[in-house]
């Protein structure tokens, strides 16, 4: 007999029992026994501590979708049975699968696919999970054909591998997954791309298609609605058709070529953050775009990082397009002797930067090759930690909230404890690192969760992830210690007692890069900039000609006060132009006939509320500047 603890109760079960036949919840999915995620047809072979999942956390819903996957690879692999199977897994919202076939999958095809998947469902076929020695999983996988799956074993480091089968459909996996087909409840096929193997553009174009699944049918149609809102807010179709940016082939993938319009927010972006870092005491720096590759090696970054930097020829040396700001602001902190009275000393770059990211993994804004980091370092004394923590978190959220902001998901990476030796660093400096951290989360009130082992090797880290309007989290901020740089570089301050001590570094991003930023705000405001970010704040319209000359005047008027202001006075019907104003997202719209030129008002139309009525346009600009300054 072994001893089992479950939902906070402990019974004796004979060894060997399996997980599913003490759990009578139809809703778990899955097991965790002892902290290692299970099949529920594991058997319990020890004293154990098991905790159920199911849908309603992370885990589940991975496991849920990576079972769909497979599911939806099965039933491709019976329509098309000459297709050879790529990679599977979940995402962070449902699933892919990456298939090399002869040509690539139509939406006819994934109606065919979809019902194929139905029946799959419906037999209720069992995930079963075996075992076998690695070159035994390989000679097996050859013999299917399957030459993307023998890649994918070779690069392995054990010498057993799992493998799930579902009656003849058997793939690579190391699970757990859910106990049956039927458990799905409601799915969808909801599109097919081109996918690069690897990502990489020199290796050959599979077909992927993108699923998603859920326990019940009202679940998917409230996600699929919400995903119809996405594609409406879509920062790709919406920065062209705002004119705010272009990427073009004939200048690279993955950079970005700013119009007006989209220089304007960038513009307005960088201005603030500039003068609220000084604000907080933060000096601006400017380093250059390339440095010698010694540099690199110096830093560490030729060592981990070398596969994503570009590099180049000057005098027969070699120099690299900078992937990072770090090495820069620590050159400038070295350039003399620095007292412990000085710190702590802060330096902020809005810095560009570039990284040869692969091809496939390349997404308008979002993740692009070159783009500006809106770094900063604090070199501090080990006693200032908690303090400077606090203050970076607090001005975080306050442009957080200044850009509509409000919800945040924050994590807490630390290192592995049973993995000590994979981190740069002393313990003492560790524990001094994390709870310096945890203390500063809790001071300011932000929730976290605490990732371990999420760490990298030269520090723990914070990373917040902003929460958009339809309630997407997307990538943003990380305050990150630093023991490795200090080290290589031997920067050190001189302390009260005339001792040399190596300096704390912490790293931070706010916006984390500007490209992202602004494709996040894109689709949070969906375009509908608030009046002091957007590029046009208004746009004045004269009725017919003979109103062009006071329209003239009040577009004087309202550019000598500093709006970003625009007239348009074109021959095109009235409705035409207002149409015109509102396709284009402008807050006001300032429409001028004869009654206004005559009373000398303006009528005054809002943005997403129509008419306000008449106005004398020193009240319209006294609006405005309220409606601003609340924004500020």
């Amino acid at each position: 007999m072994v001893k089992v603890k479950l939902d906070g109760k402990s019974i004796e079960v004979e060894k060997g029992t399996r997980a599913a036949d003490i759990i009578r919840d139809k809703k778990t999915l899955a097991v965790f026994i002892n902290e290692q995620a299970k099949d529920l047809s594991s058997p319990i072979t020890e004293n154990s501590e098991i905790k159920v999942v199911d849908f309603s956390s992370e885990k589940g819903k991975k496991i849920y979708w990576h079972s769909t996957s497979h599911i939806m690879a099965m039933a491709v692999k019976m329509l098309f049975p000459e297709a050879k199977l790529g990679i599977g897994p979940a995402i962070d919202e449902g699933f892919y699968y990456d298939f090399d076939t002869k040509k690539p999958f139509t939406t006819d095809d994934l109606a065919k696919i979809e019902e194929k998947m139905r029946q799959i469902i419906e037999k209720k076929v069992p995930f079963e999970r075996t075992v076998m020695k690695k070159e035994a999983v390989g000679e097996f996988f050859s013999r299917r054909n399957e030459s993307y799956k023998v890649e994918l074993v070779k690069d392995l480091p054990d010498n057993e591998v799992s493998l799930y089968r579902n009656d003849d459909f058997v793939d690579l996996c190391l699970g757990p997954h859910i106990p049956h087909t039927g458990m799905i409840g409601a799915f969808k096929l909801l599109s097919v791309a081109g996918a690069y193997w690897h990502g990489d553009s020199r290796l050959p174009m599979l077909s992927r298609i993108y699923g998603i699944s859920f326990p019940s049918e009202s679940e998917l149609k409230e996600y699929l609605k919400k995903l119809e809102e996405a594609a409406r807010r879509d920062h790709r179709r919406l920065g062209a058709e705002l004119e705010l940016y272009s990427i073009f082939q004939e200048s690279g993938a993955g950079l970005v070529l700013w119009h007006p319009k989209g220089t304007i927010i960038k513009r307005i972006i960088e201005e603030y953050w500039i003068k609220e870092h000084i604000a907080a005491g933060y000096e601006i720096v400017s380093t250059p775009h390339i440095a010698r590759n010694q540099l690199w090696h110096q830093s560490g970054h030729c060592d981990f990082y070398s596969d994503k930097m570009y590099t180049l020829a000057v005098d027969n040396e070699e120099y690299v397009l900078k992937p990072m700001n770090c090495p820069g602001h620590i050159l400038i902190y070295k350039s003399r002797v620095r007292s412990y009275r000085e710190l702590p000393i802060k330096y902020a770059e809005l810095g560009t930067v570039y990284r040869n990211e692969l091809s496939g993994t390349l997404h308008g804004l979002l993740r692009v090759r070159g783009f500006t980091q809106d770094d900063a370092h604090v070199f501090c004394t080990p006693d200032q930690i908690g303090d400077e923590i606090v203050k970076i978190l607090q001005l975080t959220i306050m442009i957080f909230k200044k850009f509509g902001f409000n919800d945040y998901k924050v994590y807490l990476s630390v290192r592995d404890p049973k993995q000590k030796a994979k981190y740069l660093g002393t313990d003492a400096e560790w524990e001094r690192a994390e709870s310096g951290l945890i203390s500063a989360l809790k001071k300011v009130e932000l929730p976290y969760q605490t990732q371990e082992g999420e760490a990298v090797f030269y520090g723990p880290k914070i990373d917040i992830n902003i929460t958009d309007a339809i309630g997407r989290p997307w990538q943003a901020t990380t305050v990150q210690f630093d023991f490795n740089l200090p080290r290589r570089f031997d920067i050190t301050y001189m302390d009260r007692d005339g001792v040399h001590k190596e300096v704390v570094v912490i790293h931070r991003a706010i916006y984390g890069s500007i490209e992202r930023f602004i494709g996040t705000l894109i689709e949070h405001y969906g375009g509908a900039f608030p009046s002091w970010l957007a590029p046009v704040q208004t746009v004045v319209i004269p009725i017919t000609d003979r109103e062009a000359k006071y329209a003239k005047e009040v577009f004087n008027k309202c550019k000598k006060h500093g709006l970003r202001v625009e007239l348009s006075d074109r021959s095109e019907k009235i409705n035409h132009r207002i149409r015109e104003a509102e396709i284009a997202k402008i807050p006001y719209v300032l429409v001028v006939g004869a009654r206004e030129t005559q009373s000398k008002t303006v009528s005054v139309r809002k943005r997403g509320r129509g008419n306000m009525g008449e106005m004398k346009l020193k009240d319209f600009l006294n609006l405005l500047d309220l409606e601003q300054g609340g924004e500020n």
